[in-house]
């Protein structure tokens, strides 16, 4: 007689993997990742038309709308020569009496750079001019003056003050910050709300004073041609020979000092927060967008039978990799005490407590509690070894308990 393996003992085990192909994750992510791609795209998108934006803003060289280049081109054509500065020690050198120094955005400034330039400018004889200076800059280079938190409603605005300049020039856009002043002998035009948006100090020294404007807008390329912004701009910028237009610069060695150390937020784009704000917004968009996509949970019959032994291999493998000696050895204890306690006269209910359980197994075996209470409910073995022990041990209470 011909013997041989049965057909089916040879033939390979069908597959009961469930975990997805590479082509179901990409079915499942692509509307993720298309949203992310979409959110950076827009946040370079964002920043490129802001660079434009701001690109040339107050520059006498730039001909874009925010730039400065008609009024530089004016003041030429009445003699006035216009020189761009970008470091501290630039503008201390050009001040002078036969100068104007024109400070483009004073609240770049340091505190130390404030002091520095209020001491050259002081006695030099000339003008200065701060423009749309804040609070955080007016008190250092215009002593006696103050910026007050609310800005102007109103952009056009009529002088009302003796100033010579400003009658001239009549309504200009100068409405920004406004301020006061604690000097008597001050100039305070075109209020708003009875506090000035442009102020005139006298220096001490002869000649020489300082104008504080509060809005950029009579110097801009794509104002200048309203209003009166142009005869006030020509006024102010042109009452020296030479005008020196200084754009303070976050790379000027003047700003690193010791009393001026920044922290790392301080050096982040004024943005980043509201920025980081919309990246959370997004992510948890994008989650409750899945989330809806992937609906409730439901339960469904495996599509083939597998048999208890293969179940609990496969979770004593993944308690193994994952080092869950304790899991595993409380499962061991917790089945163990379901099965104990009817054999022993004890409810299911009440397998788990050791008031109950423990005194009836010890009447069952007529032996002592004591060595069944860290059996069954004692701390988790500290390596393997001990693992199999208490799983050799377990085995042969139920064995000894279920002995006629």
């Amino acid at each position: 007689m011909t013997t041989g393996a049965a057909p089916d003992a040879a033939a390979p085990l069908p597959t009961t993997s469930t975990a997805p192909s590479g082509r179901q994750v990409w079915t499942r992510s692509r509307g993720v990742v298309l949203a992310v791609v979409l959110l950076l795209a827009g946040a370079v998108a964002i920043a490129v038309i802001r660079s434009d934006t701001r690109h040339g803003t107050l520059d006498p060289r730039s001909a874009d709308p925010t730039g400065s280049r008609a009024v530089a081109e004016l003041l030429a054509d009445r003699g006035v020569s216009t020189r761009v500065v970008t470091t501290l020690a630039g503008a201390r050198a050009a001040t002078g009496p036969d100068t104007t120094l024109l400070v483009a955005v004073p609240d770049l400034l340091t505190p130390r750079q404030q002091s520095q330039l209020r001491a050259a400018t002081g006695a030099s004889g000339g003008r200065t001019v701060l423009v749309a200076a804040g609070s955080t800059s007016v008190e250092g280079l215009a002593p006696g003056v103050t910026a007050d938190p609310a800005t102007s409603s109103r952009s056009t605005l009529e002088p009302h003050c003796d100033l010579a300049d400003a009658r001239r020039a009549g309504s200009a856009d100068t409405g920004g910050i406004r301020y006061t002043t604690t000097h008597l002998d001050a100039d305070s035009c075109y209020p708003s709300q009875r506090l000035a948006t442009l102020i005139r100090v006298p220096a001490p020294s002869k000649g020489g004073d300082t104008v504080v404007l509060g809005s950029p807008d009579i110097l801009l390329n794509d104002h200048l041609d309203k209003e009166g912004n142009a005869s006030l701009a020509l006024q102010l910028l042109g009452s020296r020979p030479h005008l020196v237009w200084y754009l303070p610069s976050l790379y000027d060695t003047s700003a690193t000092g010791t009393g001026d150390q920044k922290s790392l937020f301080d050096l982040l784009p004024s943005g980043w927060l509201w920025g980081t704000l919309q990246l959370f917004i997004a992510a948890g968009i994008a989650a409750f967008w899945r989330a809806r996509r992937l609906g409730p949970l439901v339960t469904e019959k495996l599509p083939v039978a597998i048999r208890a032994s293969e179940t609990v291999e496969g979770r004593a493998r993944l308690y193994r990799k994952a080092n869950a000696r304790d899991r595993a050895a409380a499962a061991l204890r917790s089945t163990t005490r379901t099965r104990l306690a009817p054999l022993v006269g004890v409810p299911v209910s009440q397998a788990h407590a050791p008031e109950a359980l423990i005194p009836a197994l010890s009447a069952h075996l007529h032996g002592d509690g004591q060595a069944l209470h860290p059996l069954l409910f004692g701390p988790p073995p500290g390596d393997d070894t001990a693992l199999v022990a208490l799983t050799d041990q377990l085995d042969a209470l139920e064995r000894e308990v279920r002995r006629p």
